[in-house]
């Protein structure tokens, strides 16, 4: 680039030399730029022991191949490292620097004596963040140079349309949206947040699990992205809506530099009681784990890791590195590294200008990074690097597959293999395409059609020790490569300490778990998962939590108390055992006593004048329709049968008109007396006992015939009456035929309304003692009785239309029975002197009974 300075590199010499991109910084000092000088160097601050042990880890590979030998006979690699500096503009200006000449001219750089370009790298490792890779790749893609990261996890970098020559050991972000899609499923997480980083990586992750998560039926509490300058006033307001969001469970899709500046914030405004969820960015984060400031938030902390492993001989070739080794001074990074490590000034003792020096002391030279505690040589955690081993180890196995290409079996056009002598990035391209091999762990490496390798995570539970050590502890494993119908995530509940040393899963729901009995009622203007829960309806049940619609029971069934089960309905009938149906029997055994009290008056005087009077044979037979008046009125209670139901409404009709027939009689009796005694008169010898039992037998016939044609053709039966909003079954009688109910009803009421015309018209006879007076009255009150009853039978509900009917027949009982046969009690028990023939015959129409 004219008018700038080439960037610092770590190089070695080899047959072939692979080029590597390191964000070895986390930032660019930003300086003020003017129009009338030369922009200064480019200068990169907070040096990262985290990447720089990755940068080791390409370097140890390297030389454990060519020490090797076995893998690449002959050939010795080579390698271009170079600072991107955690930035997309600095890992461009790098990838530009590999692809230009040794001396920077940008032309075809210098032939090795194989034949191989050695200015142009056979492919890339690099680089670590997303959004460098981004930049990078699409540069490199122009040019067909293999790429290979080891941490860029982009779904977006999967598109081989725009990334042609992208690849990577690690896990698409596609992958671990859908471990954490399954893992907020086991919990039933239904209300969480998701807090990005704003670059490619947190954009790209996130959105696709809001996407993902939302078919899954939960719902976002919060999306909010951290500012790529991380002004504390915009994160401050990220943490005050995770407060008031509600939600307990938050996942922070970001790199780990952003994730110390969301946690920093969080532990100034004092945010607990969260359960954090982890991106693989951060899960294992050592910067985050070590500082005891972030131990009280991050206990519990949960995220997936890719697997780790445990290369041997790399701790040993960590701790040997030293600023007095001879190879020292071509390592330009080692001067920031120890400087950073030891807090020293290298400047004096290496010549070179030390970053940052300003208040440091000389180094000594007798440091060693043994007797250093931190992330760059702690090895008990090798997830990143060794992706960095296993990128290393894809290249070297394509060169190894490239050069042992046979002629005619080739890939390339007409089955040629390459150059070996002048092999070509496009070339090796495809070679690491379709690699495939074991590596010493056990452990497969290859690609899929995307450039990525097989999804294989960690669940990884943050747990603080009593020695105030923050332990990464695997609790779970997720594995893509499932087959179909095992489960992809494994956890083992009983080990994971949650957030607040709790041992209960946190709950996380926006409204509370719906329990049985209730069903969920989506509030207005609110998400999916914001319900109210409403007792289900009674007929309804739900038997499991948050359910959406209550069940209907079937007709025969009703809902419990608590809405949960469906019972069967209560049965309603006019029981014996029932408040109501004791007293109805309890007032016809009283009307049936009542009655046969009189007929032993009668009987005990029946040789008096006013029971022979009145004919006593018809009183008799009367007295005994009466009783069984009142004795019908029981077949009416208790729980309806076939025989009951036509028993009760046959026997009912019958006796009826029985008691109505002998009243007929006694009341033409009596209207025919008085016509009878007139001078010349012969009626009474057409209404003589024998006539009145025709008259009774007739009438009575008559109704009987009525009701055998009744049972015969459309008998009443048991009926189950199931209202659907009612939780009783009401067991009843239909009348079988509505029509031939009628007309026994309508017998009754035409005999009835005979016996009041006759008994009105001899109401006035000049009788002392006339008894249609006495069967006026109980005709009006028997009409009345069965008129109320109609309208009242009609609108009663259940058992209670049944008691209508039987309230209605015991009135009419008694209004007969007292009616008619209390007065002449009353005369012959307390007035006797009147039951005397000579005061029967007497004509003093002033008398009143």
């Amino acid at each position: 680039m004219p008018g700038s300075m080439s960037l610092p590199v770590l190089e070695k010499k080899g047959d072939i030399f692979l080029g590597g991109l390191f964000s070895l910084h986390d930032m660019v000092v930003e300086h003020t730029l003017s129009l009338t000088s030369t922009p200064p160097p480019t200068q990169c601050d907070r040096f990262n022991f985290r990447t720089f042990r990755w940068m080791q880890t390409m370097i140890f590979a390297i030389e454990e191949i060519n020490r090797n030998g076995t893998l690449l006979p002959n050939i010795t690699l080579g390698y271009k490292i170079y600072d991107s500096c955690s930035t997309p503009h600095q890992a461009l200006k790098a990838a530009m620097e590999l692809m230009g000449s040794e001396t920077g001219s940008g032309g075809e750089g210098e032939t090795h004596s194989n034949g191989t370009c050695h200015g142009i790298p056979l492919a890339v490792i690099g680089d670590g963040g997303s959004t460098q890779s981004l930049v990078v790749a699409r540069f490199l893609g122009v040019f067909h140079v293999p790429q290979v990261s080891y941490f860029s996890s982009c779904a977006c970098l999967s598109d081989k349309k725009q990334f042609p020559a992208f690849l990577r050991t690690m896990p698409s972000d596609f992958f671990q949206v859908d471990a954490l899609v399954q893992l907020v499923k086991h919990f039933g997480w239904t209300w969480v947040g998701v807090i990005a980083g704003d670059d490619a990586y947190g954009r790209g992750g996130a959105n696709i699990f809001v996407e993902e998560v939302r078919k899954l039926g939960a719902c976002v509490a919060i999306h909010e992205i951290i500012p790529y300058n991380r002004a504390q006033f915009a994160i401050s307001s990220i943490v005050s809506k995770i407060r008031s969001s509600g939600a307990r469970v938050i996942l922070v899709f970001a790199v780990e530099q952003d994730v110390a500046a969301l946690f920093d914030e969080a532990l100034r405004e004092g945010l607990t009681g969260t359960q954090w969820l982890a991106s693989e960015a951060w899960s294992t984060a050592s910067v985050l784990s070590t500082p005891k400031k972030y131990h009280h938030i991050l206990q519990g902390s949960m995220g997936f890791a890719i697997r780790r492993a445990e290369i041997p001989g790399l701790q040993d070739f960590l701790l040997h590195l030293h600023p007095l080794s001879p190879d020292a001074f071509e390592n330009p990074f080692l001067t920031p590294f120890w400087e950073e490590m030891f807090q020293c000034n290298l400047g004096v003792m290496a010549g070179g200008q030390g970053l940052n020096a300003e208040g440091k002391p000389p180094c000594s030279g007798a440091e060693e990074l043994g007797s250093m505690t931190n992330i760059y040589s702690d090895v008990s955690q090798l997830r990143i690097s060794y992706n960095v081993y296993k990128a290393v180890y894809a290249i070297a196995n394509a060169l190894k597959a490239m050069r042992n290409c046979v002629k005619g079996k080739g890939p390339f056009p007409l089955q040629t293999c390459p150059d070996t002598d002048n092999m070509q990035p496009w070339q090796l391209l495809h070679y690491i395409k379709q690699v495939e091999y074991l590596n010493s762990f056990g452990d497969e490496t290859k690609f899929d059609r995307n450039g990525d390798p097989v999804a294989m995570y960690d669940l990884i539970n943050w747990q603080l020790r009593p020695n105030g050590k923050m332990e990464f502890v695997t609790i779970g494993k997720f594995d893509e490569t499932t087959k179909a119908g095992q489960q992809k995530l494994q956890i083992q509940e009983q080990n994971i300490v949650w957030s607040g040393n709790e041992t209960e899963v946190p709950l996380s729901v926006c409204s509370s778990i719906c329990p049985p009995g209730t069903r969920k009622a989506i509030r207005p203007n609110f998400p999916i998962c914001c319900h109210d829960c409403v007792v289900c309806t009674a007929g309804d049940v739900s038997n499991q939590t948050d359910a959406i619609k209550c069940v209907r029971c079937h007709q025969e069934f009703w809902s419990n108390v608590e809405r949960t089960v469906c019972i069967p309905k209560q049965v309603e009938f006019l029981s014996f055992s029932s408040t109501m149906g004791i007293i109805l029997i309890t007032i016809s055994l009283l009307g049936s006593f009542c009655t046969c009290v009189v007929v032993i008056i009668f009987f005990c005087h029946r040789t008096t004048p006013i029971v022979k009077a009145n004919n006593s044979e018809l009183s008799f037979l009367l007295l005994f329709s009466l009783i069984l008046c009142f004795l019908c009125s029981l077949t009416f209670i208790g729980r309806p049968s076939e025989w009951s139901c036509m028993l009760r409404h046959t026997a009912f009709g019958i006796i009826f008109v029985l008691c109505i027939s002998c009243i007929l009689g006694k009341t033409i009796v009596v209207l025919m007396a008085f016509r009878g005694s007139l001078p010349g008169s012969n009626v009474m010898k057409w209404f003589g006992p024998a006539q009145q039992k025709a008259i009774i037998t007739f009438c009575t016939l008559i109704q009987v015939i009525i009701c055998t044609v009744w049972l015969v053709v459309a008998p009443p039966t048991p009926h189950q009456l199931m209202p659907r909003e009612s939780a009783i079954i009401i067991l009843l009688c239909d009348e079988g035929s509505a029509i031939a109910f009628a007309l026994v009803l309508g017998y009754i009421g035409l005999l009835a309304c005979l016996c009041l015309l006759l008994a009105f018209l001899a109401r006035k006879l000049p009788d002392n003692f006339n008894e249609a007076r006495l069967i006026t009255f109980s005709m009006i009150i028997f009409c009345a009785v069965w008129v109320a009853f109609v309208p009242a039978y009609i609108s009663s509900p259940g058992k209670y239309s049944t008691a209508t009917e039987v309230f209605a027949i015991l009135a009419s009982s008694y209004g007969l029975l007292g009616c008619i046969f209390a007065p002449k009690c009353y005369i012959i028990l307390f007035r006797p002197e009147k039951n005397t023939k000579k005061h029967l015959m007497s004509k003093t129409a002033t008398d009143k009974y």
